[in-house]
């Protein structure tokens, strides 16, 4: 939403923004999950799942035994028991702070998780709680099913928040590039989720281009990390990212909202309970309270509440909204932009004349990524002469040496596969009749150009 706002109100007045909002489109998706977002603002669990019913204990029942807010006040928080056995005890120096005794010391608490009861009366708590899968495994490529990726559902795009997304993005195959946005972790997420890519590899241009990218947002956000999922994280079947990439041949990330670095900018000092002391004033630790559990007799609760390591304290959210917002703001800065240069006429014998002009991308994405390519995504990119009787067209290769490649068929629109980033591709007609020319480029996900001889 930071982007969406900032974008409208430096559009009067910012010559960059002015002129990003006349090339480019912006689609922009406040959240893919509402029904769980909604649900964590009310109840106080984070739920990573959609909130479809879900049997997630396989007994026969949905969603019957969640979290239970015992105190009311839209947090889940740790509950804990007094126990002279229990491995726990309070840190003589902070008594928020629970810390493990030493060998052969007497504790004082013991940990019993997270707040609840439980619901169906069959001696385990909080273990159906709603959801159960994984939206983030539901994408239609590189998917598997739940014996192989825990969190997948029954088929590909079982979410309807996800078939819905989906379903936008068919319909807008102009889109180039995607930023996804998770929390949290500081880092920036790029694919292939599988060793070596699995059906989808990149390319070493498609990965230059998203190292590139990543690496210049590493300095627009400072403590955040480019990796590759795969490889410094963990495999993962059926991710947004790989769909992207694979089946839209879009070039994507996604950003792991906050990190700890933030709290001090320092990675050696990344102690909560400082951070919450010196500068939450302890707003984000809720104070240990005691209550009557059903089973467990007294317990107290208390702890971290439901925002705090997930979502930015207020002080930080702007600044770290605005670095991420200029991350995709450069992203989109970025994707393909052709222009027409060099158009000349010359006059042949026989009444006939030569066309020539080149076409470039200005920018760093090429037109067409190597999965696009691949699996022939979207058409080439077409330039077309509107003027006159056109006999031959061509692609110059080489020319020094006056190398082309004629296109026999059709010459008045000339197919370009793919115009890389910063590369451009010089043409030539021989065209009878006319004396003014129209030259047009039509690009899926580089848009058009036009350019008239003089």
């Amino acid at each position: 939403m930071y982007t969406a706002w900032y974008l409208c109100e430096m559009f009067p007045d910012n010559a960059f923004i002015k002129q990003l909002l006349a090339d480019k489109t912006f689609y922009i998706t406040p959240t893919i999950n509402p029904d769980s977002r909604e649900y964590f603002t009310s109840v106080g669990v984070p739920p990573r799942s959609g909130m479809m019913p879900y049997d997630t204990d396989r007994d026969g029942l949905f969603d019957e035994d969640g979290s239970d807010d015992l105190n009311g006040d839209k947090n889940i928080s740790q509950m804990r028991r007094r126990n002279p056995d229990g491995q726990y005890k309070t840190d003589p120096d902070d008594p928020r702070r629970m810390i493990r005794v030493k060998p052969g010391e007497k504790g004082e608490y013991e940990l019993l998780g997270s707040e609840g009861i439980d619901n169906d009366n069959d001696g385990l708590v909080n273990e159906d709680g709603p959801g159960g899968y994984d939206g983030n495994r539901d994408w239609g490529f590189n998917w598997e099913p739940a014996y192989i990726q825990s969190g997948a559902h029954k088929y590909p795009f079982t979410q309807p928040e996800n078939q819905a997304v989906r379903d936008f993005i068919l319909k807008h195959r102009n889109i180039t590039g995607a930023q996804s946005f998770h929390n949290s972790g500081g880092l920036i997420l790029k694919g292939p989720s599988i060793e070596g890519g699995g059906a989808e590899a990149y390319s070493r241009a498609d990965d230059e281009v998203m190292n590139t990218i990543g690496k210049k947002g590493e300095e627009i956000i400072p403590g955040y990390k480019l990796v590759t999922i795969w490889k410094d994280m963990y495999t993962v079947y059926g991710g947004e990212l790989d769909w992207w990439h694979g089946a839209m041949g879009c070039f994507v990330w996604s950003n792991e909202l906050w990190n700890s670095y933030l709290m001090f900018y320092d990675t050696t000092n990344t102690d909560d309970y400082e951070f919450d002391r010196l500068l939450l004033f302890e707003d984000s630790f809720i104070p240990w309270q005691k209550i009557n559990h059903p089973v467990y007799g007294e317990v107290e609760i208390g702890g971290f509440s439901k925002s705090f390591g997930r979502l930015h304290p207020g002080f930080l959210l702007e600044s770290d909204a605005h670095r991420n917002a200029a991350f995709c703001i450069y992203n989109a800065y970025q994707s393909p932009k052709l222009e027409i240069r060099d158009v000349k006429v010359t006059k042949l014998d026989g009444g006939l004349r030569e066309v020539t002009a080149t076409v470039e991308n200005i920018r760093m994405l090429p037109t067409h990524s190597a999965s696009n390519l691949k699996y022939k995504i979207d058409p080439p990119d077409y330039v077309f002469l509107e003027g006159g009787n056109i006999i031959a067209g061509m692609i110059v290769e080489n020319a020094d040496l006056n190398i082309t490649r004629e296109q026999k068929k059709d010459p008045g629109r000339i197919k370009i596969t793919n115009i890389p980033g910063y590369q451009k591709v010089n043409l030539k007609w021989i065209v009878k009749g006319g004396n003014k020319y129209t030259i047009r480029v039509e690009s899926v996900k580089g848009g058009r150009a036009s350019a008239q001889t003089e």
